[in-house]
């Protein structure tokens, strides 16, 4: 029965990330801790979360933006190693409120902005713009360094610079594809998978490859308006389970 509703878990989250590029370790791990525990929960997630990257990547990479890869890549590689340093000694719940009510204001405000159809008042490409684009860069490397959370900061980031829903899709997805790279050899490393996460990971793969298919299939015939407004909505999700 836990494998049931973790696979069903696991079906939706990696659903919506079929479609929209992120979202789905955010949205599924709250509920996959009550089941499995987190010591088998994260990184089995992360692994699931690593396959359908890959396979975003590869069967979309054409539509990858390069450029923003590599500009993204780079200001979160400068905070990862931080967030390693002070896992210790950062408080985790206090944080993850915080990016949480951060991420609910985000979504909120993109979802007014999508319905009304109001134009971004917000010049990114400003000074001030591309600073504050930066910082939010860096410390989303901070954050997944310390608790694998960062994502919402870079989608945040991929909002402003990635508008159209292949890229904004398959760019993230090499983000996440490079960053659980780094996660999943230090796991190993530490001896993380054991026996119990090994045969549930094994278990999570039908439901992972179900998920995946009818992710991409509703990717390709979502419209953009409506693509817009689904990346606010798991955003505005994804903020709601931080408090779980």
């Amino acid at each position: 029965m836990v494998i049931i509703a973790l696979g069903a878990i696991v079906l939706m989250a990696h659903f919506l990330e079929g479609v929209t590029g992120f979202g789905c370790t955010v949205i599924a791990l709250p509920f996959a801790i009550a089941l499995i525990g987190v010591k088998t929960a994260v990184p089995v997630l992360t692994i699931l979360s690593w396959i359908l990257a890959l396979y975003i990547v590869v069967t979309d990479r054409k539509a990858i933006v390069a450029s923003e890869y590599f500009r993204i890549l780079a200001r979160v590689m400068l905070g990862l190693p931080v967030g390693v340093l002070l896992f210790a000694s950062l408080p985790e719940e206090p944080l993850k409120v915080i990016l949480g009510v951060f991420m609910i204001v985000i979504a909120a405000g993109g979802l007014y902005k999508a319905y009304s159809r109001r134009a971004n008042s917000f010049d990114v490409d400003s000074k001030i713009g591309k600073r504050l684009m930066n910082t939010m860069l860096i410390l989303g490397g901070v954050i997944h360094g310390a608790f694998s959370s960062g994502g919402p900061f870079i989608v945040v980031y991929a909002t402003q610079k990635l508008t159209e829903k292949s890229a904004f899709r398959a760019t993230l997805s090499a983000i996440w594809l490079t960053l659980n790279s780094i996660i999943i050899a230090t796991n190993m490393l530490n001896r993380s998978y054991d026996a119990e996460a090994v045969q549930t990971l094994l278990f999570m793969i039908p439901f992972l490859l179900v998920g995946v298919l009818f992710g991409n299939i509703a990717h390709k015939k979502i419209k953009e308006s409506a693509f817009s407004k689904l990346v606010y909505s798991v955003l505005l999700v994804s903020g709601v389970f931080m408090f779980a």
